[in-house]
């Protein structure tokens, strides 16, 4: 170990400034950076997202009708816990439990973790390569070549010079040497026409498209078990008013049954009603099939077994409707989207491996610079004659390549133009969706209310039908006609209170879920082993 120090020292202590100022003059010609410099597209100059003017922030009050009404808000900032509004402490448990153990955040952390040390891989080619080297050489030499040359022993002194004026004699033993070798090697490539510049670029654009990804990955996977949730709540309502409908159609069974048996009614009067009370059976194994494949789902979306049963349940009940929707103005979506910010830096990047390809035609320059030292015995390699140094540059140029390059280049021009057209679809397509979602929202609070008017009507026809047929003024067969309308009322309102809370999740998910309000906290897996969590990026819509 002193010994290695020491020639460290020694190798240091040589004058090796010509290839300091070699490099230092490399650096020096690294000027600009050919390819096209990036430009941000403009945002779209969309004045609305194409709907009436009731669906304007402040105005139109919807759903007035069912108690449950909802207003448009003027919302530059998301809230990134936009679960909360809906008033549920199981779900608000569910979706930070998924926050903390779903192995697709996991993954999405890994990928832009992975990222990150890429851009900082390629950053290390704007600095010199520095290797130390050090070999040793013994040799034994046969020692019957002749010739008037000492023999060496194994520790390297004379054991006998051999003179004979008649001509060489063969060695009387074998010729044994040592022969020590260390040397330090500089090596630098000059980032003359930004080829390295460009890379790093593309590697950065394509680390902050995995940290929109994450971001994305974070506010899908929250819409993924609201929607859960809220599909489990409508499901259990639908299964309960079915049930209600189970025990009314064998209530009134159990009535025409006696009747027959007095001879009151006729048995087609019975097999009506048994029909019936078979037709609304009929609904129960497929709602319990989607009830046990929706847990599955939330209990995967949590990162559990589907033998891992989670404790909170859900019911439309117990979920209350958000009474202040955000709207963000149009011109914020592009900001605000991590898909669209994604697709950003997948620009980005494609306009960056321009450069690179252009760079790639051009003049490649490379420094290498060397020193060292050579002797017998180790501790000589730096005195008298052992040190050596050497400096060389070079620069290579294409000659023919069979267009190799050029084809390069212009894959790369395509690609830039590819990934323009797809920022620009994806621009629209999240036009669309939050255009959607708001027609959607109108949509279903003006079929709730259509729905409650309707089985509210239904009730009260069923229940005075009832009575008319107890005192008979109505027969059995009206009384079928309306206990069908009212089980048909009562599912569709179940479905369309359901409908309203699925689409207003969706809203959130639509206008970008307030990803940059998101707290580091959430981004940590369940797990001592789990790596820090990456950073928040610095960037705000």
């Amino acid at each position: 170990m002193s010994s290695s120090l020491q020639f460290i020292r020694q190798a240091l202590a040589i004058r090796w400034r010509p290839t300091v100022l070699a490099l230092a003059g490399a650096a020096a010609l690294a000027g600009c950076a050919v390819g096209p410099d990036f430009k941000r597209p403009e945002a779209p100059a969309a004045a609305s997202y194409g709907v009436n003017e009731g669906l304007t922030p402040g105005a139109g009050v919807m759903g007035a009708g069912s108690g449950e009404p909802q207003q448009f808000k003027s919302a530059d900032d998301l809230p990134f816990d936009w679960w909360k509004s809906f008033g549920s402490p199981d779900l608000d448990a569910v979706v930070e439990r998924a926050l903390r153990a779903s192995p697709t955040v996991t993954a999405a952390q890994a990928n832009l973790r992975q990222a990150q040390e890429m851009v900082y891989a390629q950053q290390g080619y704007f600095f010199p390569t520095v290797g130390l080297n050090y070999n040793f050489e013994r040799q034994k030499l046969a020692g019957n070549q002749g010739g008037n040359s000492p023999g060496i022993q194994g520790d390297g002194s004379t054991i006998q010079t051999y003179q004979n004026p008649g001509g060489p004699t063969p060695f009387n033993g074998p010729v044994l040497y040592n022969f020590h070798t260390a040397q330090l090697t500089v090596g630098y490539t000059p980032d003359v026409f930004g080829a390295n510049r460009r890379q790093v670029e593309s590697l950065d654009a394509q680390a902050k498209m995995a940290q929109f990804q994450l971001e994305a990955t974070y506010i899908t996977l929250v819409s993924n078990v609201v929607a859960a949730c809220i599909q489990e709540a409508s499901v259990r309502a639908q299964m309960d008013a079915i049930h209600l409908l189970i025990d009314d159609n064998q209530k009134a069974l159990d009535i025409l049954n006696m009747q027959f048996k007095n001879g009151f009614v006729m048995r087609m009067d019975v097999a009506a009603q048994e029909s019936l009370l078979a037709q609304a059976k009929v609904l129960l194994p497929p709602l319990q099939k989607q009830l046990e494949q929706t847990r599955d789902l939330i209990r995967a979306l949590v990162g559990n077994m589907p033998g891992e049963e989670i404790s909170q349940t859900f019911s439309l009940d117990r979920l209350h409707m958000p009474a202040e929707l955000p709207l963000s103005l149009p011109s914020k979506i592009v900001d605000q989207r991590p898909d669209v910010r994604a697709a950003l830096e997948q620009l980005r990047s494609a306009n960056a491996q321009v450069g690179v390809a252009m760079a790639a035609r051009l003049p490649q320059f490379s420094i290498t610079g060397a020193i060292g030292g050579t002797a017998s015995h180790f501790n000589e390699m730096f005195k008298t004659g052992g040190p050596f140094w050497n400096i060389i540059a070079g620069v290579s140029q294409t000659v023919f390549d069979g267009n190799t390059l050029k084809h390069r280049q212009r894959a790369a021009e395509q690609g830039l133009l590819q990934a323009a057209e797809q920022y620009r679809g994806t621009v629209i397509a999240a036009y669309q969706n939050v255009a959607d979602t708001l027609h959607a929202i109108r949509g279903d609070a003006d079929a709730y209310d259509a729905a409650l008017d309707a089985e509210h009507a239904a009730k009260v026809t069923l229940d005075l039908t009832r009575l008319q047929e107890q005192v008979g003024f109505a027969n059995h067969q009206a009384f079928l006609s309306a206990e069908i309308a009212y089980q048909q009322a009562l599912l569709a309102l179940v479905q369309a209170r359901a409908q309203r809370f699925g689409d207003t999740a969706a809203l959130f998910q639509a206008l970008g879920g307030g990803w940059w309000n998101r707290p580091v906290v959430v981004a940590t897996a369940d797990d001592e082993n789990a790596k820090e969590a990456p950073k928040p990026l610095p960037l705000r819509p």
